[in-house]
């Protein structure tokens, strides 16, 4: 490429190399100069201009990019149409993304104009989430070495399949009945969150012959996986779990991880059936080694000692409270780091018990009611806001057009609330610790009340989930780790995620309001004419 400031009349055919305003507006960097713009640009009295010109080998960035996904992509994904250098890769199925960080290192290094960035390898994904992005620093890249990366990397999503599954659970005397049906509702929890669900469960007491047995039954009625909790955690391989295994003529693989939590894994088979005993960890549903291990099972790829063993980095996971020993304690002055909070302000619903009006383009006090709740957020500590939008976007767009926010359309808007949160879940970025979910009819809520929540927020201690109450009724927004954001994507029709607040008691934590504004959101025009007589306090 020629990098060069030369004579506007000179420029035809070159790319500019910086924006530019001219009296008929603005021609943007990397924009393809014609005759037309020569013209304009000299009108406007602009007698130089910093330019580009490509030379033979030269690859324009677009088309660099574009080349760059498709030599990368493989089943499972797909890649949009490049721009400004930058061509998106994207799932087009629920299920795993696999790569290899050595191969996307090959990449990256052949020459600096070329650069890929993916998400981590064996990460969960869903249809139309971004995996990966094809990017070109410069204006163009050289062609020889965008050939070089042709064969080196591949992209792919193995897609969830169907298991038949069983699950055994073993008691001791002392075993609770309600610790069961718990053990047993979490497991199908994660089943579920991968396209699957238990087919068949058996309590057995805690002995190898009665696991043994246990594993006969389900083989025979040809379970595809066996998972094994135990009343007690493995310590050996000489245990009840281990032992009733290789009773019932199946093999252990391994036993151990090194992933923390779930270290007390055991792996085995049983003529063709992967067995898995669980660690004890498994009973939360915060993400620990066994979610790796089911996860990568259920999309069909294969699992064996060597991948145990190749687990250990990254396989420092966040600690679950309710362990009896927590690896370490962290000085109280220092354990709390403020959490990077995400908000997800849903915009999109048609407002139909509003009449013909749109609810959130309502004004009180003189600013539409999404306006005030995106200004609130704004004032609050969140980092992110997301906006999904959907009814009437781009008037939601243009009310919100000074906010600091990223818009997500739901083109399904109309098959209900959870088709728009799932949109807005699918682009909260990885580094986001939890998630604020916001309803756009909510205008009185203050970003004082929001800190509220952030501030209780403390899921290392069993406030994972924050919900602000008053009088004892429970409100909105609600603030989620970004650990339940999995079991979120499943949801279905006009419902949100509230009706999973019960499943998770030990980690939610309500957060006392001073006033009713967290209960109130302005669905009918009774609800807004009472609004408007209500006074403004900020």
């Amino acid at each position: 490429m020629i990098y060069a400031e030369i004579k506007t009349g000179d420029a035809e055919g070159t790319y500019l190399a910086h924006s530019i305003n001219s009296h008929k507006g603005r021609l943007g960097k990397g924009h393809h100069l014609t005759s037309s713009d020569i013209n304009d640009l000299l009108m406007s009295d602009i007698a130089t201009i910093t330019t580009i010109r490509l030379e033979e080998h030269d690859i324009h960035e677009d088309l660099a990019a574009a080349q760059l996904g498709q030599f990368v992509s493989g089943r499972g994904v797909k890649t949009s149409l490049a721009f400004t250098g930058r061509c998106n890769i994207y799932s087009t199925e629920h299920g795993v993304f696999e790569t290899t960080p050595q191969d996307i290192d090959k990449i990256n290094s052949i020459d600096e104009a070329i650069t890929l960035a993916t998400l981590s390898s064996y990460s969960v994904v869903h249809p139309d989430q971004l995996v990966a992005t094809a990017k070109i620093i410069p204006l163009a890249a050289p062609s020889q070495a965008l050939e070089q990366t042709k064969g080196l990397a591949q992209l792919t999503v193995h897609p969830f399949k169907k298991f038949k599954t069983g699950l055994i659970l073993t008691r001791l005397p002392q075993t609770k009945k309600s610790v069961l049906a718990k053990t047993q509702m979490v497991v199908n929890q994660r089943l579920k969150s991968c396209v699957n669900e238990l087919s068949e469960t058996t309590i057995v007491d805690h002995t190898p012959t009665a696991i043994a047995t246990a594993i006969n039954t389900l083989r025979k009625s040809n379970h595809d996986l066996i998972l094994i909790f135990g009343a007690s955690a493995i310590v050996d391989r000489q245990d009840a779990l281990p032992k009733g295994l290789e009773l019932s003529g199946g093999d252990i693989e391994h036993f151990g991880m090194p992933v923390d939590p779930g270290n007390l894994l055991l792996l085995g088979n049983h003529s063709g059936c992967k067995i898995i005993g669980l660690p004890g960890c498994a009973r939360s549903p915060k993400l620990n080694g066994f979610d790796w291990i089911l996860q990568r099972i259920l999309a069909g790829l294969n699992v064996n000692r060597n991948t145990i063993m190749q687990m250990g980095c990254g396989g420092l996971l966040s600690e679950i409270p309710t362990r009896p020993q927590p690896r370490e304690k962290i000085p109280s002055e220092i354990s709390h780091n403020a959490p990077k909070v995400t908000a997800i302000l849903l915009a999109a619903g048609q407002s139909r018990r509003m009449g013909p009006e749109n609810k959130l383009l309502q004004k009180w006090h003189g600013k539409p009611l999404v306006k005030w709740v995106a200004d609130n957020i704004g004032e609050s500590q969140v980092d992110h806001t997301i906006v999904v939008t959907g009814h009437e976007a781009k008037l939601v767009q243009k009310t919100l057009s000074q906010n600091d926010v990223e818009y997500v359309h739901n083109p399904d808007f109309t098959d209900g609330l959870s088709t728009s949160l799932i949109k807005g879940l699918m682009a909260v970025p990885a580094d986001s610790d939890a998630v604020l979910i916001c309803l756009g009819d909510m205008p009185s809520i203050n970003g004082t009340q929001l800190n509220q929540l952030i501030k209780a927020y403390d899921p290392e201690n069993g406030a994972a989930v924050c919900v602000p109450t008053f009088e004892g009724k429970r409100g909105n927004p609600v603030l989620w780790n970004k650990s339940f954001i999995p079991e979120m994507l499943n949801l279905k029709g006009d419902s949100g995620a509230r009706h999973l607040l019960g499943n998770y008691p030990e980690d939610l934590q309500e957060v006392i309001m001073d006033n009713t504004s967290v209960l109130s959101d302005i669905d009918t025009p009774e609800a807004l004419s009472n609004l408007r007589e209500t006074s403004f306090t900020k």
